[in-house]
C-alpha cells in the first residue's frame, strides 16, 4: 500500500470518528469513542507522515497521543460510571439535570 491510501484511510476515520461526535446525542459511551476514533486517526496520521518523511518526531507524537488518549478514556470511562450509578442512565439529554 501507498502512503497516499494510509493517509486517505487516516482521515476517513477521522470524519467518521467526528460525524459521530456531532451526529450521536444519545449516548455518551457512543461519543467518547468517536473521540477516541479521532485521536487514533491524527496518531495514524502523524506515523504516516512520519515514516514518508523519514522523521522519527511524528512516531513519537504519536505515542503521546496514545498515552494522553488512554488517560482520557480511563477518566471519562470513571466519570460515566459514577454518572451511571448516580442518575441510572448515561443518557447525554440528561446530562444537564446535574444541579442536583
Amino acid at each position: 500500500m501507498d502512503f497516499i491510501h494510509f493517509f486517505f484511510i487516516a482521515v476517513l476515520l477521522f470524519v467518521i470518528g467526528v460525524g459521530g461526535v456531532i451526529l450521536n446525542r444519545t449516548n455518551i459511551v457512543v461519543v467518547l469513542m468517536s473521540l477516541e476514533l479521532a485521536l487514533l486517526s491524527v496518531s495514524l496520521n502523524f506515523i504516516v507522515f512520519s515514516v514518508c518523511l523519514g522523521d522519527l518526531m511524528g512516531q513519537i507524537f504519536a505515542i503521546f497521543i496514545l498515552i494522553i488518549a488512554a488517560c482520557e478514556s480511563s477518566i471519562g470511562l470513571a466519570i460515566i460510571l459514577v454518572y451511571f450509578r448516580v442518575r441510572g442512565s448515561i443518557r447525554i439529554d440528561q446530562a444537564s439535570l446535574l444541579k442536583s
